[in-house]
């Protein structure tokens, strides 16, 4: 994702924490931040990288046999004991609801075969997503001096998070009875705010309190990090009601939607309906303009197929393009057949 950066009224909000950031799921625009680059520790927020990767590399229905290590293992716990048999959606909810420390290494031997292969797995998946400014030691995000990373860059994880269907049921969930044990949410924003999905809370005496969020209203939907912040609760939803009212998302193009029609030389018919093959929507700000513009790979001949591609929707802002929708033939156009002209035949004398 782009998250690109467009003039916003960051003035217009403030927050409590040393690092922050609030950002546009679908589009990648950034709506506030402040000092959003800083490397900072990020304590159990890494979760949300841990259950990606387990999601994304595991199977939900996989028995995992917790080891010692992990039974032992320090700080917030679902309180593993050694030789416990669960599935690794169990553990899951462990770790995002419970915050489990004792979790997270369950899962990070079973997927990885050892915390330190799964570890390696959690730095190919942060570089892939683009996360330049982000390194991790350890699956559960005690403090490490190689284990760091940015508000953009968890804001980044928190957009990867939002498309993953699985991660999202379990991190939304407020209460839950699995594998005999009922686990409870500690991200309280789920019950402060109408709209919360998830994502993950963390703490660590050096780290400050970390909060990773996502949000829907209208459809749209945004992302927000602070990082080191002891007002968090309230500067998640100060921020959210911010971000909602200040940069509504706008759609400047829907799948299937007649964006114009162009002119088709040689055809059965003058011109053909030029149709969207994507959504694509823009948090526009006040004063703001988005322009679109229509451009064909070439002039339109006949013949020509429903479904065919033959241009692009080309999105602005202020002269800075945005994305763009490939646009295709609404049906299917013949070519022009003249019509067969009729011959009398006309008796004359013998």
């Amino acid at each position: 994702m782009l998250f690109s950066i467009f003039p916003c009224r960051s003035l217009a909000i403030s927050t409590s924490a040393s690092s922050a950031i609030l950002v546009d799921v679908d589009s990648g625009r950034v709506l506030y931040e402040q000092n959003a680059d800083a490397r900072m520790l990020i304590a159990s927020t890494t979760k949300i990288l841990t259950a990606l990767v387990a999601i994304e590399e595991g199977n939900l229905s996989d028995t995992v046999t917790v080891s010692r290590q992990a039974a032992l293992t320090e700080g917030s716990a679902m309180y593993l004991q050694e030789g416990e048999q669960l599935t690794l959606e169990t553990l899951l909810y462990g770790l995002m609801l419970c915050s489990g420390n004792d979790a997270a290494v369950a899962i990070a031997e079973h997927v990885g075969g050892s915390q330190e292969k799964f570890v390696s797995m959690m730095n190919r998946r942060a570089k892939e997503l683009g996360m330049e400014n982000s390194s991790f030691a350890n699956p559960n995000g005690l403090d490490d001096e190689d284990h760091y990373s940015t508000a953009r860059d968890m804001a980044r994880l928190a957009c990867a998070a939002a498309g993953n269907e699985t991660l999202m049921r379990i991190a939304s969930t407020k209460s839950i009875t699995i594998g005999g044990r009922t686990m409870t949410n500690h991200n309280k924003l789920l019950r402060y705010m109408d709209g919360c999905t998830g994502l993950k809370t963390g703490f660590t005496k050096a780290a400050g309190r970390t909060l990773v969020s996502c949000a829907e209203q209208n459809g749209q939907r945004l992302a927000a990090v602070t990082l080191q912040d002891g007002n968090d609760w309230a500067d998640h939803q100060a921020l959210y009601e911010y971000g909602f009212s200040a940069y509504p998302a706008r759609y400047f193009a829907k799948l299937g939607q007649t964006m114009d029609r162009a002119a088709v030389a040689g055809g059965a018919v003058s011109s053909v309906a030029l149709v969207a093959a994507d959504s694509f929507s823009w948090p526009v700000g006040a004063g703001e303009e988005v322009t679109t513009s229509i451009r064909l790979d070439a002039s339109l001949r006949a013949p020509l197929s429903a479904g065919q591609q033959v241009g692009e929707a080309v999105f602005a802002l202020d002269g800075r393009e945005l994305g763009r929708v490939a646009l295709l033939c609404g049906s299917d156009v013949m070519p022009h057949v003249e019509p067969a002209m009729a011959v009398l035949k006309i008796g004359l004398p013998e």
